[in-house]
């Protein structure tokens, strides 16, 4: 069983810059490929940025390319989120979540394919 939990959300005015932190349970960290997804009222939970299990590829929404920046420690048991240039549509509750690695990596940006999620942490960005 993996569990997940998400850290690093807060206030945040436009411009400026958030770093999550999800930290994975138990020994299988180096087994998951991770991923960040994030969520508004009223609208399904989108893809953000997704990790292969030994950092070596990582991928990205078009539209958060070159502000957000996804890495791992798993040393650490950590994936992390380094956002910047925040802007107020990035508002969002943002989850973090984790698939085994026997499981492919071709789906990463789909919800469906992840089995693992952490509860979330709010983010929102003030204009």
């Amino acid at each position: 069983q993996v569990q997940l939990v998400e850290s690093g959300g807060g206030l945040v005015q436009a411009g400026g810059s958030l770093r999550l932190s999800c930290a994975a349970s138990g020994r299988t960290f180096s087994s998951l490929h991770m991923g960040w997804f994030r969520q508004t009222p009223g609208k399904e939970r989108e893809f953000v940025a997704a990790i292969t299990w030994n950092g070596v590829l990582t991928s990205y929404a078009d539209s958060l390319k070159g502000r957000f920046t996804i890495s791992r420690d798993n040393v650490k048991n950590t994936v992390y989120l380094q956002m910047n240039s925040l802007k107020p549509e990035d508002t969002a509750l943002y989850y973090c979540a984790a698939k085994y690695v026997y499981t492919g990596y071709k789906d990463y940006d789909q919800t469906r394919a992840y089995g693992y999620w952490g509860q979330g942490t709010q983010v929102t960005v003030s204009s």
